[in-house]
């Protein structure tokens, strides 16, 4: 008897058990999508695709396993011609875009998901200097949330590093222990953002070579500490002007040490060579995570600091004609 109770109590946790596992499905329908259209899952912070289905009759169906849940990615046409960003949990998901676009479209089953829309929706109705401190109050509100964490790991820097570790200490331990946490976290224990009027901070750093570099290898001169990217329109449109800059001052002692956002050495390299950047090149290929750019509170490129020959930060984001004429000043 006592074998008989003990053996449907194992089937009934079994039973439990079961129902209490739920998996990932996301049913969708779209409007004017083309059968036979690809509709791929991107993992966005791996930059790996999850998954892709084909569009039947303006219906597709996701049935994958995340690499983690909560997960944030981007759903997506081949071309970005129809794309929408979500967050995606392990529960059956619904996604209903019949009667909009995929951006606008209606997202069920996921608490971050509505989470991060109503956040959307309250951001879309302020005015645009109002949009930070409507961050700021999300991440208040909702220390447990994934959310919170990526708002917080996107805006630290504009937050700088007291309100950063402010809104981060009231995370819980597993916000702090994702991606996005250990993102904020670097950010907090490297940030100096040194001000104009004060000594610059040292950093060293492989160049596409693979050699180690460091800011101080050029004590003694007229330094343009240089943040920016392969990827990043404006740095690329403002390198000729820089180009012509370095020919007509590096002569006289002027010196540009390169700080690159990139993640990939390829894309790097070749924007170096097609540009024509003769100068010193670094990067730890860490993209945003970038140490350099954690140390100086960078937040947005193109952006620079320039560094006199005594050591001390003169000035910040000079180019084209203003940097010009300040070297000009500084070395004639």
């Amino acid at each position: 008897m006592k074998k008989i109770i003990f053996g449907i109590i194992t089937l009934l946790v079994i039973s439990c058990n079961e129902k209490s596992t739920t998996e990932f499905s996301l049913d969708g329908t779209t409007n004017g999508i083309i059968n036979e259209t690809v509709l791929y899952l991107d993992n966005i912070s791996a930059k790996k695709l999850i998954d892709s289905v084909v569009v039947e009759n303006n219906s597709f169906s996701f049935r994958t396993k995340l690499p983690k849940s909560p997960k944030q990615v981007i759903l997506r046409t081949k071309d970005f011609s129809h794309y929408r960003f979500l967050w995606l949990e392990n529960n059956p998901m619904t996604f209903d875009a019949s009667q909009m676009n995929i951006r606008n479209a209606i997202v069920t089953g996921s608490s971050e998901e509505n989470l991060s829309q109503t956040l959307s929706k309250e951001i879309d109705s302020l005015p645009g200097d109002e949009h930070l401190k409507k961050y700021i109050e999300f991440v208040n509100k909702h220390p447990n949330s994934i959310h919170s964490a990526f708002v917080l790991s996107t805006y630290s820097k504009n937050w700088g590093k007291e309100k950063t570790k402010e809104l981060f200490d009231q995370f819980s331990a597993e916000n702090k222990n994702s991606e996005y946490g250990k993102s904020i976290a670097k950010y907090i224990e490297l940030n100096k953002n040194p001000k104009i009027g004060e000594k610059y901070v040292d950093f060293e750093m492989e160049d596409t070579n693979g050699e180690v570099r460091k800011l101080s290898d050029f004590n003694g001169k007229l330094v343009l500490l240089e943040f920016w990217a392969s990827w990043c329109g404006p740095c690329r449109q403002e390198n000729p002007n820089l180009v012509k800059t370095y020919e007509k001052y590096n002569p006289k002692g002027f010196e540009v040490f390169a700080v690159s956002l990139d993640d990939s050495k390829e894309g790097w390299k070749k924007a170096i060579i097609k540009d024509g950047l003769a100068w010193t090149h670094v990067s730890d290929l860490k993209g945003a995570d970038n140490s350099a750019s954690l140390i100086y509170g960078v937040y947005g490129i193109p952006d620079n600091y320039l560094i006199d020959q005594n050591g001390k930060i003169i000035e910040r984001n000079l180019h084209g004609e203003k940097l010009n004429e300040k070297l000009n000043e500084l070395l004639n």
